[in-house]
């Protein structure tokens, strides 16, 4: 809604301002500029006005020097689309390569290429340009920073609630069907969530550049974090995942009632401290490396022990062993990735 209001407080200035000052016939380029130097950042507006004001010279001058050395034909018209449409490749131009043949046409048709009416439509251009990062800059957009961050705190939070559930049915003598199937869905729509959380992170970088508002400190290396954390969260979603989707098969087949009564409390407890571990990657407050390496460390010391106690014990079937090795192969894989989600996140 306040981007609609400055497009419009804008575009109606640009307009006002070029009819009173220009000829009518260049007065509409005024608030079609204003609408391209209003994009939802400060960085994109500027981006694209940097863009979009030389592709508008390069197509005024193209018509202006085809119809100066060869008059206004036919022929004269298609050499300009065919310039236009090489010259707008450029890659200087980026998204507004298709105004070098848009500009062009309108000066070589209704200018007929001369001089006086390529100046007014620069001049035009110049006015909807200035307005329109006059009223950005006047009333930037909001800053975010601390909504992302807490998107990413709220997704961690979910998730290791899951791990404590996963936790609880490995130790449950009657685990719930139901909650854990609702449990499988939750991680296609959490996964979902996370694509949805990194575009609002880029976004909100994008929104930091050239913002004059203020923000909260630190918000230079909080975004950065927020999205090296959310690809932490996407790597361990898809062990979770399987984790989730193997008991769910054990239960189904009635494995899950067979696991040893010694693994099930000492699994638990490795669950639980890998949950630990992501609550503290999640976290919105910079992560104390040390602390992080503790109870990665901590987990990895449960997992040890829990593989050499699955090794020694010969009694369960081949079916519970390899129950037993699924899960405790699919925890490894998530501590190796909170390991390595550890060293990216100090980098930030």
């Amino acid at each position: 809604m306040l981007l609609g209001a400055k497009t419009v407080t804008a575009a109606t200035a640009a307009w006002v301002l070029a009819r009173y000052l220009l000829p009518p016939a260049v007065s509409t380029f005024a608030p079609f500029t204003a609408l391209v130097a209003l994009q939802t950042t400060v960085y994109r507006s500027v981006r694209d006005c940097l863009q979009y004001v030389p592709a508008v010279a390069a197509g005024a001058a193209i018509a202006a020097g085809l119809a100066a050395v060869a008059g206004i034909h036919g022929w004269t018209f298609a050499l300009l689309t065919l310039i236009a449409l090489c010259v707008g490749r450029i890659r200087r131009f980026g998204q507004q390569g298709i105004q070098v043949a848009v500009v062009g046409f309108f000066a070589f048709s209704s200018g007929q290429g001369h001089i006086d009416y390529i100046g007014h439509l620069a001049a035009s251009v110049g006015i909807g340009a200035l307005c329109g990062l006059a009223a950005h800059l006047a009333l930037a957009p909001a800053r975010h920073t601390g909504h992302r961050q807490q998107a990413v705190t709220n997704l961690y939070t979910t998730m290791t609630q899951r791990l404590h559930d996963l936790a609880d049915t490995v130790e449950a003598n009657d685990p719930d069907r139901d909650h854990l199937r609702q449990w499988r869905r939750d991680w296609r729509r959490l996964s979902a969530e996370c694509e949805r959380i990194r575009h609002t992170i880029e976004a909100e970088i994008e929104n930091g550049r050239m913002n004059p508002r203020r923000t909260i400190a630190g918000s230079g290396a909080a975004l950065p974090r927020a999205r090296e954390t959310i690809t932490v969260a996407e790597r361990s979603m898809d062990h979770l995942r399987s984790m989730t989707r193997t008991l769910d098969y054990a239960l189904d087949s009635g494995e899950l009632a067979n696991l040893p009564a010694t693994f099930r409390p000492h699994f638990s407890a490795v669950l639980r401290a890998v949950a630990a571990a992501m609550e503290e990657i999640g976290q919105a407050s910079p992560t104390d490396p040390d602390r992080l390496d503790a109870k990665i460390d901590d987990a990895a010391s449960e997992l040890n022990r829990v593989q050499r106690q699955e090794r020694t014990t010969s009694a369960a079937s081949p079916a519970v062993h390899a129950l037993q090795g699924t899960l405790l192969t699919d925890t490894g894989r998530l501590l190796a990735d909170l390991r390595s989600g550890r060293q990216s996140l100090a980098g930030t």
